[in-house]
C-alpha cells in the first residue's frame, strides 16, 4: 500500500466570497480506505469535487495514478478510473436499476437498439461479483435508500472505476445497511486492490472503516493521522478547533396538558401499502417523543401524515384539541405546527433559491415582510435573514447565494433556523442532523431542548439511535407499521431496544 494513485499539490480552489479549499497537498496511496472528515463547509466536497472534474482548481495541480491532470471534467475522471457516489444521489426513479447503471454505456444490438436483457444479464453478474446484490429490473422509486445506494456505486464500477469516492455515504443508511455497506468497502479493497476515498462526519466510523483520516477546517487540511493513533475526541477537536464536551443537555420539567393526540391512524405508502396499522400515540407539551425504527417501518409516513403530505386513510389527529385529519400542510401550519423534513433537497429547500427567499417560505404573506400581505418589505427580510443566519451560525458568504450551494449541514441549518423561527407550539423533526457535522450536531440539539424547555410537544424521528437517546423524553419503537414497544428516558439500553425495532415486543 506504498503507491500513490493520487497526489495534490498545493490545491486552491475560489468561489465569489469564499475560499474553499487553501492550499492543500495531499497524497493518497493505492488499496487504502482514506477518510475525510471536517464540519459543514469546511472543504471536503469541493476537494473531492476537483479530484472528480466537476471543479477546476483556481492554483495547484492534481496528479492521478502518475499523470498530471489538464482538463478537468468527470469524462477524464471517470477515464482514469475514478467514481464518485454523491450525498444526494442522481438516479431516475422512474428507470429500473438496470437501466440507471447502464446509462450512457448501453448493450445494443446492431449498433441501434439497447438489449435490455444483456445490459440486465451484465447487472446481475456485476452484483454478484462485488456482494452488492440488487433486483435490476425494479423500479428505482420502489427501492429503498439503501438499494439506491448500491446502484450508485455499482454504476461507477460499470464504468471501470478503481478509485472510489463515496461522499456522506452513511447518511441516510440504517445501522444494519452502513454494517453492510462496510462490507462491500473492504471487500472491493482487499480483494479487487481497490482504494476508497470517504467523506464522513461520523467518526465512530471513521475508527471503524479508514486505514488514514484527512482532517479539515475552514478550507485547510489541519492534518493527516494514521487512524490506529488517533481516537473520536482527537478528531472532534482537530475538526472544530475547541474541545468537543456533548455535555449533559439541560432539561426542564415542566411538561404540561396533551398537545398531539392521534388516534388508531391507517396510512397507506406510495406503493399502496398499510404503512401505519391503527397506531395510537400521545405527547404533551414539554415533552419530545422519540420514533426509532429501521428505515421503511412506518417512521417517514407518521411525519407525512402529521404534517399533511400524506393522506390518512383512517384515525384521527389531534393538535391542542383541534382536528387536524387530512388538513392542508398550509392550515396544519395555521394551527402551530412547524416541520423538519427528512429531505430537505425534496421538501426542505428550493435549490435554486437564495437563502433569503428559503428562510421567507411561509412567511411571505405577513405583515412583517409583506404590505398588505403583497408589497414585500425588502429592508425588513434581508435583516431578519441576515439575523437568523447568524444565531443558527450558517456558513455562508451572503443571504443572496443559492442555497443549492451550500454544504448540506448548512442547508439543514436554514431549514431548521425558518420552521424554529415560526415559534410554533408544536414540532415535528425528522432526521434533524442527517448528513451535519459534530460541531453543528451539538448546536442543533441544544436548540430543539431549548424548544421543549419553552413548552413545545415534539415528535422526533430518527436513524441515530444516540440521537433518539440523548434527546427523547420518551420513546416508541416502530416496525411493520406498529408500535412494538413505549419507553420512558432511562427504562431500556440501545442494546435492547434493537430487538424492539426488529418486531419482538
Amino acid at each position: 500500500m506504498s503507491e500513490k494513485i493520487i497526489s495534490l499539490k498545493g490545491v486552491t480552489k475560489q468561489f465569489p466570497g469564499v475560499l474553499a479549499n487553501d492550499n492543500i497537498s495531499l497524497d493518497i496511496k493505492k488499496g487504502e480506505i482514506y477518510a475525510v472528515v471536517g464540519e459543514n463547509g469546511a472543504g471536503k466536497s469541493t476537494l473531492m469535487k476537483t479530484m472528480y472534474g466537476l471543479h477546476e482548481p483556481t492554483k495547484g495541480e492534481v496528479w492521478i495514478k502518475g499523470e498530471k491532470i489538464q482538463k478537468f471534467s468527470p469524462a477524464t475522471a471517470i477515464e482514469k478510473g475514478i467514481g464518485m457516489v454523491h450525498q444526494h444521489f442522481m438516479l431516475i426513479p422512474s428507470f429500473t436499476v438496470a437501466e440507471n447503471i447502464v446509462l450512457g454505456s448501453e448493450i445494443r444490438k446492431n449498433k441501434i437498439c439497447v438489449d435490455k436483457s444483456q445490459c440486465i444479464d451484465k447487472v446481475q453478474k456485476l452484483s454478484k461479483e462485488y456482494g452488492l446484490e440488487v433486483n435490476p429490473e425494479i423500479k428505482i422509486e420502489d427501492t429503498s435508500v439503501g438499494v439506491q445506494q448500491r446502484v450508485e456505486i455499482l454504476k461507477t464500477l460499470y464504468k471501470g472505476a478503481d478509485i472510489l469516492i463515496l461522499d456522506e455515504p452513511t447518511a441516510v443508511l440504517t445501522p444494519q445497511e452502513t454494517k453492510d455497506l462496510f462490507k462491500v468497502i473492504k471487500k472491493l479493497v482487499a480483494e479487487k486492490d481497490m482504494t476508497v476515498i470517504i467523506i464522513t462526519h461520523k467518526l465512530n466510523e471513521v475508527i471503524e472503516i479508514s486505514d488514514r483520516v484527512g482532517v479539515m477546517r475552514g478550507g485547510k487540511l489541519i492534518g493527516v493521522e494514521e487512524t490506529k493513533n488517533v481516537n473520536e475526541k482527537i478528531l472532534a477537536e482537530m475538526m472544530v478547533g475547541r474541545e468537543v464536551l456533548f455535555d449533559k443537555l439541560d432539561k426542564t420539567d415542566n411538561i404540561g396538558k396533551t398537545a398531539i393526540e392521534i388516534k388508531d391512524l391507517v396510512v397507506k405508502d406510495n406503493r399502496e401499502f398499510d404503512a401505519l396499522k391503527k397506531v395510537s400515540l400521545s405527547v404533551k407539551s414539554g415533552e419530545i417523543l422519540g420514533v426509532a425504527g429501521i428505515e421503511g417501518n412506518g417512521q417517514s409516513e407518521l411525519i407525512e401524515a402529521l404534517a399533511g403530505m400524506r393522506k390518512i386513510e383512517s384515525g384521527k389527529v389531534l393538535f391542542d384539541n383541534k382536528d387536524a385529519t387530512n388538513s392542508t400542510p398550509k392550515a396544519i401550519r395555521d394551527l402551530g405546527v412547524a416541520h423538519i423534513p427528512e429531505d430537505r433537497l425534496v421538501t426542505g429547500v428550493s435549490k435554486e433559491s437564495s437563502i433569503e427567499d428559503n428562510i421567507l417560505m411561509g412567511s411571505q404573506h405577513s405583515e412583517k415582510f409583506a404590505k398588505k400581505g403583497i408589497h414585500m418589505k425588502e429592508n425588513a427580510i434581508k435583516s431578519y435573514a441576515k439575523e437568523l443566519i447568524a444565531k443558527f451560525d450558517v456558513r455562508t458568504a451572503s443571504e443572496e447565494v443559492a442555497i443549492g450551494s451550500l454544504s448540506g449541514g448548512n442547508m439543514q441549518k436554514v431549514v431548521i433556523a425558518r420552521e424554529f423561527s415560526f415559534n410554533t407550539p408544536i414540532l415535528l423533526i425528522s432526521q434533524p442532523t442527517r448528513g451535519v457535522d459534530i460541531g453543528a450536531i451539538e448546536f442543533i440539539h441544544e436548540q430543539i431542548i431549548k424548544k421543549r424547555n419553552e413548552g413545545c410537544a415534539i415528535i422526533l424521528v430518527s436513524a441515530e439511535l444516540d440521537e433518539i437517546f440523548r434527546l427523547s423524553d420518551r420513546m416508541i419503537t416502530l416496525y411493520e407499521g406498529e408500535i412494538t414497544g413505549e419507553f420512558k428516558q432511562g427504562e431500556i439500553t440501545k442494546q435492547e431496544i434493537g430487538y424492539y425495532m426488529t418486531g419482538k415486543r
